[in-house]
């Protein structure tokens, strides 16, 4: 069968499509992603645990000198705090040392003699670095002064003499602050440097790994952004090929025997839809998820966080197959007429077979395409259902980074918020791209 497929004008079809080949393969690089997931590559304690600084920019953005100094501060105190421990008691200092890792990177494998002495020159540093930023304030509130003066002289002639002399200490003050900003980064350079000697950065595979764990940055809990975004995408996965599949077999059977069957079965299935329909798809998902709220069984992310997900399954699996249904039963009712299916009926098949056997595989194409649909649905779902609190708990999706990093926006720190859209975005455009070209492949109507 799959022989059959591969070289059959459809196929040839859909593999002249560029855009859907582009798709396919950026399918395959989020799937790979899930997969490694699956298989423990990447678990859920790698998006748990601290890896850098709160709020750490990603690749190719540079943090302003308060954030270094902010970032630097933060490391010299949390390990003086345990070198002053292991001091106490010298037999705990290994154990202090190792709570200090940050996953691959670790504190510098030297006597606690040495590490105290980094610590007591990367406290010195640090004073000398504030001393610098207190010089780079204190001018820049001058300049803040001046312009505000400047302001409410105006153009008095009256001040023109007092405004000019202004203008002049203004431009000297802009001069110096040339001066102090170079200060500062010659100092923090230097507590940077003496940091990399306490916290050295990993080299080999761990360095490559820990440079994935840190390449987008981190969330205001310090944990890893892309470690978060990648297990997002098992998520995704989960949500969207169990919904999908679910809601297509449901639709798939309900419609096919509404279609084939007409009469009372017809009327009870439509009825379904009808009221189905009627509901907004939205508000039914977050009334269905909302009943299991409290459960034992499904609200213990902890402990089960795979029937978690459960509730977000039957919520979607409940709503989801109308669509389906409603395409199935028009292409059912259409083939139920054809010359094959009336042939094998006076043959005397039973119509359970008929329809099992000879109408429903030749609606094959339309279940594929509706099962990338219901994926794409399902995703878009889920991640609206966990940005308002309703999805996914225990675990990181990317309707649960959007939300956890909307305070974020407030103080211009947009790099989870832009990872979990860009990659949510990537995914739904590209199975989009897929189902257009699966139909236009596929569906009878279209293949020439």
């Amino acid at each position: 069968m799959a022989s059959n497929l591969f070289q059959s004008r459809s196929w040839g079809k859909f593999t002249r499509n560029r855009f859907a080949v582009v798709s396919l393969g950026v399918i395959l690089a989020y799937l790979l992603v899930a997969v490694a997931s699956f298989v423990g590559v990447i678990t859920l304690e790698d998006t748990q645990v601290r890896v850098l600084p709160d709020r750490t920019r990603g690749f190719l953005e540079s943090s302003d000198l308060d954030k270094r100094s902010r970032d630097a501060q933060w490391f010299v105190e949390r390990t003086s705090l345990r070198v002053q421990r292991a001091e106490l008691a010298p037999e705990s200092y290994e154990r202090l040392m190792s709570e200090l890792a940050l996953r691959e990177r670790r504190v510098a494998d030297v006597p606690l003699e040495r590490m105290a002495e980094l610590i007591e020159r990367a406290e010195s540093q640090l004073d000398d670095l504030y001393d610098a930023l207190d010089d780079r304030d204190e001018v820049l509130d001058e300049i803040l002064f001046i312009d505000l003066e400047l302001r409410r002289l105006g153009d008095s002639a009256e001040d023109a003499a007092l405004a000019s002399e202004m203008r002049s200490e203004r431009e000297a003050l802009l001069a110096r602050v040339s001066d102090v900003d170079a200060a500062a980064e010659t100092r923090i350079a230097a507590v940077e440097a003496t940091i990399l000697e306490i916290h050295p950065y990993p080299g080999g595979l761990g360095g490559l790994w820990y440079g994935v764990r840190t390449f987008l940055g981190s969330d205001a809990q310090g944990r890893s952004i892309s470690m978060k975004a990648f297990y997002s995408i098992r998520i995704a996965f989960q949500v969207g090929l169990v919904v999908a599949v679910v809601c297509v077999i449901i639709g798939t059977v309900l419609g096919a025997a509404a279609g084939f069957f007409g009469g009372w079965v017809d009327y009870f299935v439509m009825y379904l839809v009808s009221v189905l329909s009627s509901i907004p798809t939205l508000v039914l998902l977050g009334v269905l998820v909302y009943m299991f709220f409290g459960h034992p069984l499904f609200d213990n992310p902890a402990e089960r966080p795979g029937l978690a997900l459960v509730p977000v399954y039957c919520a979607m699996c409940l709503t989801f197959w109308v669509s389906t249904c409603r395409v199935i039963r028009g292409e059912v009712m259409k083939i139920k007429n054809l010359e094959y299916v009336q042939a094998a009926t006076s043959i005397g098949f039973g119509r359970v077979y008929i329809l099992f056997k000879h109408v429903i595989p030749n609606t094959a194409h339309l279940m594929f395409i509706n099962l990338s649909l219901l994926f794409i649905g399902a995703i878009k779902s889920e991640v609206i259902l966990s940005f308002l609190g309703l999805g996914v708990k225990g675990q990181p999706s990317w309707g649960v980074m959007i939300s956890q990093a909307k305070d974020d926006i407030s103080v211009m720190f947009f790099w989870e918020v832009v990872t979990a859209s860009v990659l949510m975005f990537g995914l739904v455009l590209a199975f989009n791209i897929l189902s257009d070209a699966l139909q236009d492949a596929f569906d009878p109507k279209h293949v020439s």
